[in-house]
């Protein structure tokens, strides 16, 4: 092999870039899941006290932001301000008076969930952003 010299460190550094990623993995601390209380308090919606989520909690917590776009572009563009979940219970299509009526801190519900998995979402550049004590409407 004429540039041996060459050849092998190139292998050598093309090898460490390739793995780098899986390295960097095993090395950083591991993510630990965020635990967010939920509303002790019932609320009242359409004259019916209500103590449970829109949806399942499992399915909040992945698809929430999808909702929030559907709820979105239904109320604003579509004018149906009723979102029927599916266990048939009807709900307002608002952030901040169907969500927020119980999930009232965002300090402590949004933002914990959100910055520990690097998120940031625009809720806030349309919706008034809490001011005051703990960030609570």
């Amino acid at each position: 092999m004429f540039n041996a010299k060459y050849v092998i460190p190139g292998i050598i550094v093309f090898a460490g870039l390739f793995t780098a990623p899986f390295w960097i993995n095993m090395l950083s601390p591991k993510h630990e899941k965020v635990v967010v209380e939920l509303p002790a308090h019932p609320v009242t919606f359409f004259g019916e006290e209500r103590s449970q989520c829109i949806e399942p909690r499992e399915w909040m917590a992945a698809n929430h932001m999808e909702l929030l776009i559907e709820w979105r572009d239904s109320a604003l563009r579509e004018n149906k301000r009723i979102y029927t979940a599916t266990d048939g219970k009807k709900w307002e299509t608002s952030l901040q008076n169907t969500c927020m009526a119980c999930h009232s801190n965002k300090t402590e519900f949004c933002d914990k969930c959100h910055d520990a998995n690097s998120v940031n979402p625009y809720c806030w550049d349309c919706h008034v952003i809490p001011q005051g004590n703990n960030n609570e409407f």
